[in-house]
């Protein structure tokens, strides 16, 4: 994510405060992605295809939401080696989120805290960012393939959080090539509730129905996935797994970040408030996805997220179940070598 090798990038990044690194390397993404200095951080793509909800994946290795919630840097992850690119979360009003500091870095463990709480410029400006990228421009085929991750902003009374949803459902549908909702992020007050039995299915409901109005409109049909919290017992997953089903779901993002602090006690800051990810996340993201896959059969799509660090990390999730992985820790400690090396593991599975 720099020009400089990654080990000295890092050096100088890690002395600044994490969520000030963190906007200063999307600044510079954003500066030189289409500009020819882009090239010098430019890696090829390995191709490893795979079809799921209907979507040609070029390769098995994507980057999670949560990373350019503003979708200001689309074509410079295109240019790291990224099969597929997720953005945001966006709601449709923009917000600040919630006050600083608000993320913290564990580097004895590799991981990270952070309570953010989906602070971003609004959907508005979320689509116009997606409009002005090369990859939204000038499609071809086979290129990398664009999630578009949605939310409800925090001010929305959480009975109310089905308008959100769909609001930003019709906003971002024509340009994303499948849309995320986000239903289990731990800094919005209340968003986890929406995975208990009745609120899932009343929100799932509406939604799969205005997307049958936005197919009819404009003759496209896509994929809906939704983004589940490791912190489920096995009746929840199952639950969250038939409702899945049962509303015509294209799959499921297992999992989100964790509130748990297990892995973690005693280190400074890991009693933060806010979602933990990086490698304390791995195992129990994996045991969610191996209830899933035991739950949804053998061909109902499953993205494994949280912990992935290395390409054995990436192994681990196709292991447990996943059809394809993302990674966005794993990227702030290791660089963009880990997109590489990630794919690369995984096409060694297929042979």
């Amino acid at each position: 994510m720099s020009l400089l090798p990654y080990p000295l990038a890092r050096h100088f990044l890690f002395k600044m405060d994490p969520e000030a690194a963190h906007d200063l390397t999307l600044h510079r993404l954003a500066q030189i992605q289409h500009t020819p200095l882009m090239r010098l951080a430019t890696q090829p793509r390995v191709s490893d295809p795979i079809t799921l909800a209907g979507l040609v994946f070029p390769n098995r290795v994507g980057l999670a939401a949560g990373l350019d919630k503003n979708a200001r840097c689309i074509d410079a992850w295109g240019a790291l080696g990224f099969g597929f690119v997720e953005v945001g979360t966006v709601t449709p009003l923009g917000q600040p989120g919630n006050p600083k500091p608000r993320m913290f870095r564990l580097p004895e463990k590799q991981a990270l805290i952070n309570r953010l709480g989906f602070n971003n410029d609004g959907l508005d400006s979320f689509i116009h960012n997606v409009k002005q990228s090369r990859l939204r421009q000038r499609p071809h085929p086979g290129q990398m393939l664009l999630g578009l991750n949605i939310g409800k902003n925090a001010a929305t009374p959480i009975e109310n959080a089905t308008q959100d949803y769909l609001t930003a459902l019709r906003g971002v549908y024509p340009y994303a090539d499948y849309v995320t909702v986000n239903i289990s992020s731990p800094n919005t007050q209340n968003l986890r509730a929406l995975q208990n039995d009745e609120a899932l299915d009343q929100l799932l409901s509406a939604l799969a129905a205005e997307r049958e109005t936005l197919q009819d409109s404009l003759g496209q049909r896509k994929p809906i996935f939704v983004k589940i919290a490791p912190d489920l017992d096995d009746q929840q997953v199952a639950v969250i797994a038939d409702t899945l089903v049962r509303h015509g779901m294209d799959g499921v993002i297992a999992t989100n970040t964790t509130l748990s602090r297990e892995a973690v006690r005693g280190l400074r800051h890991a009693e933060e408030a806010g979602g933990l990810s990086g490698a304390p996340v791995l195992e129990a993201s994996n045991q969610v996805i191996r209830q899933l896959r035991a739950r949804l059969g053998r061909h109902f799509p499953i993205i494994g997220v949280g912990g992935i660090l290395s390409g054995d990390d990436a192994i681990s999730k196709v292991q447990a179940g996943a059809d394809v992985v993302q990674i966005y820790t794993g990227l702030i400690y290791r660089g963009p070598g880990l997109v590489t090396e990630a794919a690369r593991a995984l096409l060694k599975t297929r042979v």
